[in-house]
């Protein structure tokens, strides 16, 4: 597992979706359910995608909102002995809340949205309804693999197999899709055409989640994930039905009930892809205000002493203090 010892550190405002874009660089899950269908040095070269939305207007994060987050957040490192790297981004004005957006974290499953946005993007048409096979081996060899192990005899479509990857957090799913789209070298390199310099995608599943002391491999920062989120958001990397169809998957997601969605607001919803092995625990997400607004956030987590488990809670309570910043701001 990487040091967590780093000291806490201000928050900082990103003045648009790009800035935010700029700081880019990007497990296991739980439940079951047939699919339907570095440190602060780290930093990239700027990404310009389009935002969803285009209304602008000033940021209204206040400094005293932002002071609140930055407290509340180092309290929660304290409490839970861990260390927190946050992002969070309105996509419409390009308000920003960092936290240790920089700090490397392993990405756990969180890298299964990313992969099956690749999958979206570079598998068309009859190409997905391509019915694949596994074996037992493959899914001892994964590890929680919900749906897949249920499969082996009959297979899945490589559509059904990226949903599954998304929905349920199947490990064996992630491998064939990771296949099908290059393996793990592949995903990285399409992460840099988006703009993402600091996410490494070295292994796949379960390997993903062993993070050596000192290691980027299989690592990323808050930056870079909410960063590389939207991007692949934004309605124009993969068009609006795949885009749509990607948060569909995410709004269904079995194993994110306790993280983002357990912090936001009353009334605001929640897509997302959770990740956690050891002492890791991640959640990306969009997140819709009442309004329609959306905001992307990042919450990266992970104990200071080996062995520690992780705690949902800690996401939870995070999220909750970052994006009752921008409740505040309405």
């Amino acid at each position: 597992m990487l040091p967590c010892t780093a000291p806490p550190v201000p928050l900082v405002v990103g003045a648009g979706i790009a800035a935010a874009l700029v700081l880019a660089g990007c497990s296991t899950g739980d439940a079951t359910r047939a699919p339907t269908g570095t440190e602060a040095s780290a930093s990239a070269p700027p990404a310009t995608p389009t935002p969803t939305r285009t209304r602008t207007r000033t940021p209204t994060v206040s400094d005293a909102d932002r002071a609140a987050v930055t407290g509340a957040l180092a309290a929660l490192e304290h409490e839970y002995d861990a260390t927190v790297g946050v992002v969070a981004t309105d996509t419409t004005t390009g308000d920003t809340v960092s936290y240790r957006g920089d700090r490397r974290f392993g990405y756990a499953s969180t890298i299964k949205v990313f992969a099956a946005a690749q999958f979206l993007r570079t598998v068309r048409g009859h190409a997905r309804d391509a019915r694949v096979h596994w074996t037992v081996d493959d899914v001892a060899a994964a590890g929680h693999s919900p749906v897949t192990g249920a499969h082996v005899a009959d297979g899945l479509t490589l559509a059904q197999l990226a949903e599954a990857a998304v929905r349920q957090s199947d490990n064996t799913a992630l491998n064939v899709v990771l296949e099908h789209i290059g393996g793990p070298a592949s995903l990285g390199a399409a992460l840099r055409d988006l703009g993402d310099r600091t996410t490494e995608v070295v292994h796949d599943e379960p390997a993903l989640n062993m993070i050596e002391p000192g290691s980027t491999e299989d690592t990323t920062t808050a930056a870079a994930s909410t960063a590389s989120l939207a991007r692949v958001l934004d309605g124009r990397t993969l068009g609006p039905a795949d885009t749509a169809l990607l948060e569909a998957w995410m709004s269904g997601n079995a194993t994110g009930d306790t993280l983002v969605r357990a912090g936001a607001p009353t009334g605001w919803t929640v897509a997302d892809k959770s990740g956690g092995a050891g002492g890791i625990r991640d959640d990306v997400a969009l997140v819709t205000r009442p309004d329609g607004d959306p905001i992307v956030i990042s919450v990266l987590t992970t104990r200071n002493q080996p062995g520690t488990p992780y705690d949902d809670a800690l996401v939870a309570e995070t999220a909750h203090a970052v994006l009752g910043a921008f409740a505040a701001a309405r």
